[in-house]
């Protein structure tokens, strides 16, 4: 299968988390070895909400400042890369062709930013259209999809399943804002709908949730 992991910067780079960066890279790494194409989308997390802080303080535009983002990101992609090793590709991939050539060559892609305006939701969504991914897994600071945000709303509920449509009706940001912070963005959603990708939303401070999410298990929040 052709999956694409999207690992939230929430979850495994505020501040970089050493431990869970190396247990995702062991189940990358299993992956592999059961013969999954991989792709995995890394986002820069508070390091890169803090330099989109400083680069607003000093008067810089958006684009500049998503293109700070963009480089804290890819940092962060790596630090990934470097842990895994040999079965990745030699760089972080920096276009969607490099993530295909590399994944031609099955080695894992291992990629954070793509361009100012599109977040690395957005980027997991467009490798995922690009390479034909069949599953899109986004760990996150969240256990699933709730019909609104839980850090604001104590009566949230989680939704265990629900369609692309239903999805919008979620959504607390509609346009793209540097270092935007919610479960999904709206743009990966449309690249998501249009190539019928299916979407799981776990807890990603349980890497483990990846593999049950692979496996079909009951976990988080599916959408199709």
């Amino acid at each position: 299968m052709r999956i694409v992991l999207r690992i939230g910067g929430s979850v495994m780079a505020s501040p970089v988390n050493v431990e869970l960066m190396s247990k995702y890279a062991a189940i990358v790494k299993k992956l592999r070895k059961q013969g999954h194409k991989i792709v995995v989308v890394v986002g820069g997390g508070s390091l890169a909400r803090e330099f989109i802080s400083t680069a607003k303080n000093l008067g810089l535009n958006m684009q500049a400042q998503d293109e700070i983002a963009i480089s804290v990101s890819r940092l962060i992609a790596q630090l990934f890369l470097k842990k895994l090793g040999d079965v990745a590709c030699d760089k972080v991939a920096l276009t969607l062709d490099d993530a295909a050539t590399c994944l031609s060559q099955s080695r894992v892609v291992v990629m954070g930013g793509l361009k100012p305006g599109i977040t690395t939701d957005a980027v997991a969504a467009l490798v995922a259209e690009h390479v034909g991914g069949e599953l899109l897994v986004k760990g996150t600071d969240q256990d699933g999809i709730y019909n609104k945000d839980p850090r604001k709303h104590s009566d949230a509920v989680k939704l265990d399943r629900l369609s692309f449509d239903d999805l919008q009706g979620v959504f607390s940001e509609s346009q793209h804002k540097a270092g935007m912070h919610q479960i999904i963005d709206p743009e990966a959603v449309k690249v998501l709908k249009r190539k019928r990708v299916k979407l799981v939303v776990v807890d990603g401070f349980k890497p483990e949730n990846i593999l049950a999410a692979i496996k079909g298990e009951k976990v988080g929040t599916v959408v199709e």
